[in-house]
């Protein structure tokens, strides 16, 4: 891959790559560890791409991996946040943050497949092939996560 091309791909998929790790991680610079990791693979990658569908996919299906990886590192279950507090992102009306914080505290494999369905667009048989696993298995996902999220925005509102 060129260099420029490689530019071209940090500006056009960097912020998408960023938001998934994100979803799964829960912590910025886990996130951007991530986001570096996957924009690496993809400069070394040798292989050229079908077309820039493929490689928005294959970037993103790299990620999600680099994601479980790092979930499964024995150094993150032994250790804790040193700060509590979760970085807040800033949103324009206060229903936009509670669902926010809400859908950052379902476990990480639903808040992947919300991401992905709802935000980037992928359609459930996308979101499987991006997360490694099955449309059926996708669809219980966010079935699942929009349950979590009703319950618990109703406890919010009584």
């Amino acid at each position: 891959m060129t260099d420029q091309r490689f530019q071209e791909a940090v500006e056009l998929y960097g912020d998408m790559v960023f938001r998934l790790a994100y979803s799964y991680l829960k912590n910025r610079a886990d996130a951007e560890d991530v986001m570096q990791e996957s924009l690496l693979k993809l400069y070394v990658e040798p292989r050229d791409f079908e077309s820039a569908d493929h490689e928005r996919r294959w970037l993103l299906r790299v990620a999600a991996n680099e994601c479980k990886k790092l979930l499964r590192s024995p150094w993150r279950r032994r250790t804790d946040s040193l700060d509590e507090a979760e970085e807040a992102a800033v949103f324009d009306r206060p229903a936009q943050s509670e669902l926010f914080r809400e859908v950052m505290a379902l476990p990480p494999k639903y808040r992947a497949a919300v991401y992905l369905y709802y935000y980037e667009g992928y359609s459930v048989k996308e979101t499987g092939e991006l997360l490694g696993a099955k449309a059926s298995t996708v669809q219980t996902w966010l079935m699942r996560a929009r349950g979590q999220l009703k319950t618990k925005l109703k406890e919010a509102e009584a």
